[in-house]
């Protein structure tokens, strides 16, 4: 067999042009992905009650809530928390190949129903159901040499500047200063 191809350079020269063309249009059609699921997709749904402590959220938010998402198609399971700050987190997890996107519809359809078995404060505060990645895609630093722009400066600057525009990007949840450095003004009547 080898002996062909030595003997006959040419047939050798186009079979392998075919299977170079062959795996060019091969390659143009294979699904290429960047971040590929390792992760099961979540949707998180919160709720706040101001006034209200971890129990009372707890005993009045978090179980209708519970009971209401409980079931929703294609869930493995949920967890959530209660603050003493009123504020509820109830985070649903998907089997993986779920789409997210249907996940969110579906749990947000099942937080509707349970609106009505929610103290008023909850409603009139709004309960948000959105999609959750489980780990940071990424994380960007922003410095300066300039000791005029400090780290005051810098997150404000980031806040009004990057946030908005990565929040744009396609694909993106959630982006988010780490840190709490917000220009404040103290102001006193007379």
């Amino acid at each position: 067999m080898l002996k062909t191809f030595i003997e006959r350079p040419v047939l050798a020269t186009v079979i392998s042009i075919i299977l170079v063309l062959l795996g060019v249009l091969s390659l143009l059609q294979l699904p290429v992905t960047q971040f590929p699921d390792i992760a099961p997709p979540s949707i998180q749904v919160q709720a706040n009650y101001p006034g209200a402590n971890a129990e009372v959220v707890a005993r009045s938010v978090a179980t209708p809530i519970e009971e209401a998402v409980n079931g929703v198609e294609d869930m493995t399971y949920m967890t959530s928390t209660s603050n003493n700050d009123g504020t509820m987190a109830l985070t649903v997890y998907f089997k993986l190949g779920t789409n997210p996107d249907l996940a969110a519809v579906n749990v947000q359809s099942r937080v509707s129903k349970a609106t009505s078995l929610l103290p008023a404060e909850v409603v009139q505060a709004g309960i948000n159901t959105q999609k959750q990645q489980n780990s940071m895609i990424m994380v960007a630093n922003l410095m300066s040499d300039n000791p005029l722009y400090d780290e005051t400066f810098l997150q404000n600057y980031a806040k009004i500047n990057f946030i908005p525009q990565i929040q744009r990007v396609n694909g993106v949840g959630q982006a988010m200063v780490f840190g709490s450095k917000d220009y404040s003004m103290r102001i006193w009547l007379k």
